[in-house]
This record gives structure tokens, sequence and C-alpha cells, in this order.
């Protein structure tokens, strides 16, 4: 197995938050919104009027537009530390005509406790690998969460060996801008794997939630837990 090499936590060059902003992730966004969708249905619960949706790690807001799209009753917060992340968010949220009460940003590192009301759902995607100490999300689950809060984190999970690395960046970015080919390569390498964000969840007493492969190239934690004033986690979903 390669060793874990960490990249930097914030994404904040101009160049960067264009080449995100402008890649397409259809796909893998559309993908989440529909794990949700199962999840939910799976558990028998769905989310009703009102509900609060957190989406850590925003980025440029594609996630967060997403699901203030799909539950457009429901309130969405996108949270960040990069500066230029929340702007083209911001921006493509006032394109879109979306107000402020069904989907706001806020420009916050991790551990982020700021939420007014709780949450039901919590998600990432491609947060976890950016951080140098991943228990700033972990620690942060429960004082966000509600009595109910699905959790959704998908993440990639590292290649075994440098040729892995090699062949995951030829199948998909060989044809992508160069500071996302360059960016790619170093998110491999900086990756958990999946008995590494095991090993995560017992230090964050979150074991009862599910971790599993993904694909070729990824890993999705996912479960029910109960905020920090709503007694026992919930079972897994």
């Amino acid at each position: 197995m390669i060793p874990r090499t960490p990249e930097p936590e914030l994404m904040n060059e101009p160049q960067q938050v264009q080449a995100y902003a402008a890649a397409d992730f259809e796909s893998s966004d559309q993908a989440l919104v529909e794990c949700i969708d199962q999840l939910l249905l799976d558990s028998g619960r769905r989310f009703v009027p009102g509900d609060c949706l957190v989406d850590l790690g925003c980025g440029p807001g594609n996630i967060s537009e997403r699901l203030a799209r799909h539950w457009p009753t429901c309130a969405v917060v996108g949270v960040d530390a990069a500066s230029q992340m929340i702007e083209t968010a911001e921006s493509s949220r006032r394109r879109a005509g979306m107000a402020r009460e069904r989907l706001r940003y806020v420009l916050a590192p991790l551990p982020w406790h700021g939420l007014q009301s709780q949450a039901t759902l919590i998600v990432s995607n491609s947060l976890l690998h950016h951080l140098h100490d991943p228990q700033k999300l972990w620690s942060c689950l429960r004082p966000l969460a509600g009595d109910q809060c699905l959790v959704l984190h998908r993440d990639l999970r590292r290649p075994s060996t440098a040729m892995a690395v090699d062949q995951l960046c030829e199948r998909y970015v060989a044809d992508a801008p160069e500071v996302l080919q360059r960016d790619y390569r170093a998110s491999l390498q900086a990756a958990f794997t999946v008995e590494e964000v095991k090993a995560q969840l017992r230090d964050a007493q979150l074991d009862h939630l599910q971790v599993r492969e993904l694909e070729d190239r990824y890993l999705e934690i996912s479960g029910w837990i109960a905020g920090c004033q709503s007694g026992l986690d919930q079972p897994s979903a």
C-alpha cells in the first residue's frame, strides 16, 4: 500500500475554482442524490418541510444546489473554508434565483458547529481526503445532528500501488484540464483506505456507520446518528 501524502486542505486558487465550477460532475452529483433517496426509502423515513440539509465542503455549490432543487421545501446550508469557492457558490445561487431561506452558504473551517437548527442530513463529497486531521469532520457530526440525522460521505479511496494511481488518472482525467489532472492525482494519494476510515470512526465513536468500497475508486460512509442533545444513535440503515 502506498503511503498517504496529504494535500492542501483548501482549494482557493482562482484557476482551481474556475476549473471545478466548469467541470461536468453531473453523473456523480446525481448519483449522490439518488443514494440519499435510496437510504431514505430503505429506512422508511423522509424529509419534511423545514428540515435542514447540510453540505460540508460544498465547494462551488453543485451538490448544495442540487439538494435544494430536489427537496425544495427543505433549507440547505453549504459550508466551505475556501472563500473563492463560497463566492462562486453564491454567484451560482443568485443566477438560479434561489432565496437564501432555501439555500445559503457559510464560509467556515471544520469543525463547524454554527447551525441554528438541527440537521436532518449531513453530506459531503470529496471532502475527507483534504483534511490533515479527519476528526475535524467526524467531530462535528453530532453537534450538528438532530435526533434522526442521515449522514452520507463519499470520497476517493487510496489505491494500493503507484501503478494503480497512474491507471486511474489515465482512465478518468486524461482529457481533463491540467489543473484537474494534477489535483486528481494528488487527491488519490491523499485519500484514505476503508480500514483507515473504519479506525477513524471507532475513534469518533461512530463505528456503527457503514463503510464500503464503491466502484473502482470510491468509498462511502453512511448511516443514521442522533445529535448530542438527542440521546442514543439510531441504527444504521
